[in-house]
């Protein structure tokens, strides 16, 4: 494997990070937060959750010298859409409870962020990578070529975070009112992209 197909697996994974219902997950838990730092810390472990899932299935494909094709990985995505309506509900239940104050970021928030990267691992363009890595005939070439991928998702999904964190920072000099209608709009939308993977994906 050259070098550019190496470098490859980490725009691809970084382009990964922009996705729909990735940007969306990662925006209802880090939409709440008060400094970058900790919308970093969001989009971390929500990386950090991406990568464990690809990496754990990468090595069993390795392992057991499996071929794969995108259908067995499409159910994924209604368990994806169902993660994100559960996800929209949550941050606005939250909301209504908060009394509009800034949530500080505890070890659930960081549980939850790496939680949803985990189910979203094998959804999306993270299928079409195992796909991939496993006609690779070099096993450590595989790995390497999943933990590029990974780096790159990791990276995306930092800015991602940091991008929902700008407009609603408590420092930023937005009203309470607005950033709360900015969760509330984040929420919903969660909810109904949620909703149309269901559709798409389920067959109803």
């Amino acid at each position: 494997m050259t070098l550019p197909t190496l470098l490859f697996a980490a725009i691809v994974g970084f382009n990964h990070a922009f996705e729909a219902d990735h940007v969306l997950a990662v925006g209802n838990i880090a939409n709440r937060r008060n400094t970058f730092l900790e919308a970093v810390r969001d989009g971390l472990f929500w990386g950090l959750g991406h990568t464990s899932t690809i990496l754990i299935v990468g090595c069993i494909i390795i392992v057991g010298k499996l071929t794969l094709n995108i259908g067995s990985f499409e159910y994924l995505e209604v368990v994806v859409g169902v993660t994100l309506v559960a996800l929209g509900i949550f941050r606005i239940g939250k909301l209504r409870k908060a009394n509009q104050k800034i949530a500080k970021p505890t070890p659930a928030d960081s549980k939850l962020a790496y939680s949803i990267g985990l189910i979203h691992g094998l959804a999306g363009s993270g299928a079409v990578v195992l796909i991939a890595m496993s006609e690779i005939e070099s096993s450590s070439l595989s790995i390497v070529y999943i933990l590029l991928f990974g780096a790159g998702s990791i990276l995306g999904m930092i800015i991602v975070a940091m991008l929902f964190k700008i407009p609603i920072g408590s420092r930023s000099g937005v009203s309470i009112k607005i950033q709360n209608s900015f969760i509330m709009l984040s929420g919903i939308l969660c909810i109904g992209y949620g909703l149309f993977m269901i559709y798409s994906f389920s067959g109803l």
